[in-house]
């Protein structure tokens, strides 16, 4: 352990959980993290607004797969923030926000630039931390990436008083993060996967309806072979667009309001959905109970809390989406060993569409 003062055990902290780079604006209290800063190996990017660093974050982690970081200081510079981490939130992408604040014996009194960014963002932040004790950031730093960057991705806010960036403390960060009230699950029960392989192996209509979860859960492959192996049509939403070629002869386009004709028709004349890291948003459904009536579900998900949010699932597969899809695959087959429904009619109505309604033509 080395002493170091508050500042300095936060960038250690960030340099330590791999960050090269991040976005930010200096200011009133987050400033004593600045000194450090130059003299790290991260790459800071000055920005001209603290929304476009929490932003060009988000955009970061998008393009990486790694842990956007934005930083800004107390009040205003933190607030500023708002909009960019409910966006990061709402498309499950892993950002660490660090954010200044008045110092702690200020807190509560409406000091100059005080904001309860804490409570202000905690609707939509996976996790938020206010740290008054520098001996307490190493610790929240390693959590804090832990949590935004496993299960389902989302942002984690640390707010740091300014004078626990001031005082001097032990440098410790930790070797592992362990968090007993958090624990993500991973592997899909059992019986669920038999119940959806069941359930396909019944469908004469089945479509593939593919969310962002899949990309996350880096399941493309894993998605192909069983797109594959059943031979049933593919729908990407926005946000898993490139989780499924779109060359593929098996790829319907993106379903929803910006949708194709093909995709569209397929979810709503299925008699399956078998729903891989989708939310069944209202972009994509529409109207709800007219929505794809005829057919059962199969909702397969990191986030128990979206299955069955905004449509009931006939069979519900909770877990990381590599692993579920990696144990569907099996379990399929032994199921279309028992009974392979035919779908060359379903398949031939569908590429019908894709022809007669094209997203562009060759001239």
């Amino acid at each position: 352990m080395s002493q170091m003062n508050g500042a300095s055990s936060l960038v250690a902290s960030l340099e330590a959980a791999g960050v090269d780079v991040m976005f930010g604006i200096p200011g009133g209290a987050i400033l004593p993290a600045y000194d450090p800063i130059f003299s790290s190996s991260i790459r800071h990017i000055l920005v001209r607004h603290e929304q476009g660093a929490g932003h060009a974050a988000t955009g970061y982690a998008q393009v990486t797969g790694r842990v956007g970081v934005c930083i800004a200081t107390s009040g205003p510079g933190a607030t500023n923030l708002v909009t960019p981490l409910a966006d990061a939130a709402m498309d499950s992408v892993p950002v660490v926000a660090i954010t200044g604040q008045v110092p702690s014996v200020a807190i509560g009194t409406d000091a100059f630039q005080e904001a309860d960014i804490r409570g202000i963002t905690m609707p939509f932040a996976k996790h938020n931390y206010l740290i008054t004790d520098p001996a307490d950031i190493p610790r929240a730093i390693a959590e804090a990436f832990h949590i935004a960057s496993t299960g389902r991705p989302g942002p984690v806010l640390v707010d740091i008083a300014k004078d626990a960036l001031q005082k001097m403390t032990e440098f410790k960060y930790p070797t592992s993060v362990s968090l007993k009230g958090y624990q993500p699950k991973l592997a899909p029960d059992a019986q669920s996967i038999t119940d959806a392989a069941d359930l396909i192996a019944q469908s004469s209509k089945p479509v593939f309806y593919v969310g962002g979860g899949v990309i996350k859960a880096n399941a493309s492959r894993e998605l192909m072979e069983l797109a594959q192996l059943l031979g049933a049509p593919v729908v990407t939403t926005l946000m898993a667009r490139g989780a499924f070629p779109d060359s593929h002869p098996l790829n319907l386009g993106m379903p929803g309001m910006h949708g194709t004709v093909a995709a569209v028709t397929a979810l709503q004349k299925s008699d399956l959905l078998i729903t891989l890291g989708a939310r069944f948003d209202d972009r994509v459904t529409g109207k709800l109970s007219s929505f794809a009536v005829h057919a059962k579900v199969i909702h397969a998900d990191v986030d128990p809390a979206e299955i069955g949010k905004n449509r009931f699932a006939d069979v519900a597969v909770l877990g990381d989406l590599k692993h579920t899809i990696a144990a569907l695959i099996p379990a399929v087959k032994v199921a279309l060993g028992k009974n392979r429904p035919d779908l060359t009619a379903w398949l031939r109505q569908m590429n019908s569409l894709k022809a007669t309604y094209p997203l562009g033509y060759d001239v």
